[in-house]
């Protein structure tokens, strides 16, 4: 049964970061830290220590474990340079070497502020050590790609013979899977056209490409993909239907969606909970939530358990057709049957709630689901701007410090929010804190947001601090933002 939702406790916005509440600082996570070596690092990190990452890391005597060194670069994927320091201070302590996994992660963060040079230095190392392997590769390409630095993506998969690193169908899969993520499926389709005697294509290549020409989108391409896969000997597979099906309702082809499913039932294959995740949004943003909700009961009387993407998908249609007391029975149905909400589950009620400007209702959703599930960038990015937005710039400023007592690593789209609305309310000095943290850390701010807070500095006749800030992005980039 789903159990009527009971609103938390009405509160003041200024009560969740009273200094008795914050959890961060409490005795118990101090000991935590204390004989913890991750939360350690992650303190350190976080301090910004005036002395350096490294000495102040060599000062505290922590020895890391592979393991110790993967957990903080998972936490600090966002943090660019800094997190480069620190993975440069580990490899250089005694009896430590650094596993594939954290130089795939380092990579990812290095590419992700387009620090390219650096990271080839690294593959460079890997391949002296023998550590390369075929996803090294795609993961380079998949970057590549996602910054649209399409023949650079090409360009990796063409050398990896001279890494000793020869492509196989799975390096082939990941190129297409690459460019067609980044909405470059018809390159994708090119080289699969000049590669396929090369690479005898399998399930994967060819949802790869009819998932790219969804996107694009492209029905009918997505069709004769589909068509000549069946021609080629490829039974589709269960990743295979679910993708038509998503094209289909994309498309607002939900009867068509349904015949693939039968045909699916025909051979054998029953709808996964990813596919009724698939038919319940498209029937919320249709406004169809009865057939949302009869498609839910449908799935469970079908056997099959529902996961957190079904019920995102429910309390997404919910709030589509502004019922929010629904929303938060489903919420309370997740809990009783075990199982756990994520960040996209608190986005979906915290965007909602926001466009309909009910700040405070946000404001308490956003307190329960802090205790229940890890917000992500998003969700501190939400929170951020909507206090910006209302005008209280001081709320703002304490989810900022919230997160960062988190030892969260905020985003480019985080900074660049904080930073505009304390430009909003002309708060120059804290603004170029911010700026000169995102710098520091590798991120090259929006010509927006830089601009802004050029605006400000310059009306406020602080030229000597832009001029500051500009020679340490000249640092960063080859060209200035700002004439």
């Amino acid at each position: 049964m789903i159990r009527v939702f009971t609103s938390p406790m009405k509160s003041s916005f200024r009560n969740l970061f009273h200094p008795r509440r914050r959890t961060y600082c409490s005795i118990e996570t101090k000991k935590d830290i204390l004989f913890d070596p991750t939360k350690q690092i992650c303190k350190i990190m976080m301090s910004c220590p005036k002395l350096g990452v490294a000495t102040a890391l060599d000062q505290s005597g922590i020895r890391p474990s592979p393991e110790v060194v993967e957990q903080v670069l998972k936490r600090f994927t966002n943090a660019g340079m800094l997190v480069y320091q620190f993975f440069d201070w580990a490899g250089k302590q005694r009896n430590y070497e650094h596993s594939i996994k954290a130089y795939h992660a380092m990579i990812e963060s290095l590419a992700k502020i387009r620090q390219y040079e650096i990271m080839w230095d690294l593959i460079n190392t890997m391949r002296t050590k023998n550590l390369l392997n075929i996803e090294t590769f795609c993961i380079i390409m998949r970057k590549y790609a996602r910054a649209q630095k399409v023949e650079e993506a090409i360009y990796t998969f063409n050398i990896m013979e001279k890494y000793n690193t020869p492509p196989n169908l799975s390096a082939f899969n990941g190129l297409l899977s690459a460019l067609c993520k980044s909405r470059n499926v018809r390159k994708a389709q090119e080289i699969f056209d000049t590669m396929k005697e090369r690479f005898k294509p399998d399930q994967k290549t060819y949802s790869i490409l009819i998932e790219g020409w969804g996107k694009d989108p492209n029905l009918p391409k997505a069709r004769e993909i589909y068509k000549e896969m069946e021609n080629d000997g490829c039974t589709p597979d269960i990743v295979t239907y679910g993708i038509m099906v998503d094209i289909l309702c994309k498309t607002g082809r939900v009867d068509e969606a349904i015949d693939i499913i039968k045909d699916m039932e025909y051979n054998g294959c029953g709808p996964t909970s990813f596919i009724y995740s698939i038919l319940i949004h498209t029937y919320g943003i249709e406004n169809r939530i009865e057939d949302a909700v009869d498609t839910f009961l449908e799935m469970e009387r079908n056997g099959v358990r529902a996961d957190v993407a079904v019920y995102n998908a429910l309390i997404s249609a919910f709030c589509k057709v502004n019922k929010v007391k629904n929303a938060y029975r489903v919420l309370n149905e997740m809990e009783c049957k075990k199982v756990n909400p994520n960040s996209r589950t608190c986005n979906i009620l915290l965007n909602h709630l926001i466009d309909r400007k009910e700040s405070n209702e946000a404001f308490k959703v956003f307190k329960r689901m802090i205790k229940i599930c890890e917000p992500d960038a998003d969700t501190y990015t939400m929170m951020i701007k909507m206090f910006c937005e209302t005008g209280d710039i001081e709320m703002g400023q304490k989810v900022w410090k919230y997160m960062k007592g988190k030892q969260f690593v905020p985003s480019l789209h985080t900074f660049s929010v904080m930073i505009n609305g304390l430009c909003e309310n002309e708060d120059a000095s804290e603004a170029c804190v911010l700026m000169e943290e995102m710098i520091e850390k590798g991120i090259r701010p929006p010509r927006l947001t830089f601009g802004r807070l050029r605006k400000l500095l310059l009306d406020q006749k602080r030229d000597d601090v832009f001029e500051f800030l500009q020679q340490k992005l000249n640092l960063l980039v080859k060209e200035p933002l700002c004439d």
